[in-house]
């Protein structure tokens, strides 16, 4: 006759008790993360907001103090605590009630966004940190080319440490396909801008050739692609508005720097829901 001891005796409802406890605090944890992120995201994003438009104006974006654009007046910390104070103040200044472009607004959100997302996908390892790390480059070329219509080669260069890592970190995706991404789409454009003047701008071409090598061959198709329908897409709608007229170049690198990020952190999703919509496998 077997006996059961009372103290080894663990009930279903303990164990029960005991998941939901854990799941409990790994929900806790996320969000105090999730809420940590988007602090240092929006931060991140309201310092390269304010860079790309010192540069733009020629000004020192690293000791230069935050004034009002239209009285001058300096610019108290308090009222420079990213999304709050733009909220608070109802976009306005504080001294003379000039009105505060909600470009300050949108970035701060966006960099908050970002840096979210890429704990929501990769969790806390070391493809978050490449991707956030490539995302920050990524917004910084994105606002000083919609600010002063150029891409400054250092901040293309400045992948090189995330490619690397990415390489690392993504071994699924071959060396061949990150060297025939730099030239898949990069190289037509070349070849374009060669032929047709104004097609693309030599920023344009150099950071798709660096953002092939971070995404892979078929990335970096799909990260092309939504480019050209956002950029399009914009370009038609600002066309119908009055806001340019047609035939006008606009800033195409925060178009291509947003199809990176987009095919960085959902393209295997996005391209298997492709092949899946004629019936083929996925990626």
């Amino acid at each position: 006759m077997s006996v059961t001891s009372p103290a080894l005796a663990v009930s279903p409802t303990s164990m029960n008790d005991v998941a939901c406890a854990l799941g409990q605090s790994h929900q806790i944890i996320n969000a105090i993360v999730t809420v940590f992120l988007a602090i240092i995201g929006a931060c991140a994003g309201s310092f390269l907001n304010v860079a790309a438009l010192r540069r733009a104006e020629g000004l020192n974006f690293i000791t230069g103090r935050s004034r009002c654009p239209a009285c001058g007046q300096r610019i108290k910390w308090f009222d420079l605590i990213p999304v709050i104070s733009w909220l608070v103040l109802a976009g306005r200044c504080r001294s003379c009630k000039a009105r505060i472009s909600p470009r300050y607004l949108i970035v701060e959100l966006i960099g908050a966004a970002v840096l979210m997302l890429c704990f929501a996908r990769y969790e806390i390892n070391l493809m978050s940190v490449i991707a956030f790390g490539a995302a920050v480059i990524l917004l910084a070329v994105a606002l000083i080319d919609l600010s002063t219509k150029d891409i400054p080669n250092g901040l293309v260069l400045a992948l090189i440490p995330f490619i690397t890592g990415a390489v690392w970190a993504q071994p699924e995706v071959s060396l061949l396909s990150r060297g025939v991404g730099f030239l898949v789409v990069s190289l037509p454009m070349f070849i374009l801008a060669l032929t047709i003047s104004g097609a693309f701008g030599g920023g344009d071409i150099k950071l798709m050739a660096f953002c092939g090598l971070l995404l892979g061959w078929q990335n970096t198709i799909l990260a092309f692609f939504i480019s050209v329908i956002t950029a399009g897409s914009i370009s038609i709608a600002l066309v119908s508005r009055g806001k340019i007229r047609r035939g006008a170049h606009i800033a195409f690198g925060p178009h291509l720097c947003a199809g990176t990020m987009v095919a960085l952190l959902y393209g295997k999703e996005i391209i298997s829901w492709y092949w899946k919509l004629f019936g083929l496998s996925g990626y």
